[in-house]
């Protein structure tokens, strides 16, 4: 899993570990949360590992990949959750900035899901893999011109590994949050007048946790999904249909 040490990633991962799993979570700079998590996933009996990455460094994608399946000594479920939005003007965003979070947000998932499904293929795994999109991946944001691109190129990059995969019987989707509260957008929120806006956009008059986004994510990681593949769940508390 990437992006496993905090937030929806964290969540998932001692998900998956209270349904049986072993975790390897990978992390770019929150080394003692990614060690908490790893704790945790411990105490429930499984194994979990961390490996430091970062997945603006292009170079780093692969050797992540391999590192975590040798850790575990073999892989069946990918999440591929990492994400950053540092919230910008769009005359402000510079390339480094836009290259930075199509690396992160897109470009890294593409190399790191290649390794695993080429793992998963040539091991005869019918696997999982599970990409967090974004109901951003449908609206715009104001200060999210280089965000929301990267989380339409997840929906698009499912729509074809369904297709590519389908036939060593790898089902591949994505989770759509709507507005959770993380450290993505706490600062943003900090602003209680649009948080309050954000919260009656919602049809439950709340925003979403972490812990919301579990239940949906391993049901498309599970066994039980045996036929549900190249879709996207949207998950959002019922914003995006709240028009008025």
């Amino acid at each position: 899993m990437t992006g496993g040490s905090r937030g929806i990633g964290r969540a998932i991962a001692i998900g998956l570990a209270r349904e049986g799993a072993d975790v390897c979570i990978g992390y770019s700079s929150s080394e003692k949360e990614a060690a908490e998590v790893v704790r945790e996933v411990q105490g429930l009996g499984r194994k979990g590992y961390m490996v430091r990455v970062d997945q603006a460094n292009l170079d780093e994608a692969v050797p992540f990949a391999e590192r975590c399946i040798s850790l575990l000594g073999g892989v069946d479920v990918l999440v591929n959750n990492a994400g950053i939005c540092p919230f910008k003007p769009f005359f402000e965003i510079d390339k480094d900035l836009l290259v930075k979070v199509m690396n992160v947000n897109f470009l890294s998932h593409f190399l790191i899901t290649q390794v695993v499904a080429r793992h998963m293929v040539s091991h005869g795994v019918r696997g999982r893999i599970l990409m967090i999109s974004s109901i951003s991946a449908h609206v715009g944001g104001l200060l999210q011109t280089h965000y929301t691109p990267t989380k339409s190129a997840l929906n698009g990059l499912v729509h074809s590994l369904a297709i590519a995969l389908g036939p060593h019987g790898i089902l591949v989707n994505s989770l759509e949050p709507g507005t959770i509260v993380t450290d993505i957008n706490r600062e943003d929120l900090s602003d209680q007048e649009k948080r309050r806006y954000m919260e009656k956009r919602t049809v439950l008059g709340r925003l979403g946790d972490p812990e919301d986004m579990v239940g949906p994510a391993l049901f498309l990681l599970s066994d039980e999904n045996t036929y549900t593949t190249g879709t996207s769940l949207l998950s959002d508390g019922g914003m995006l249909v709240n028009l008025q």
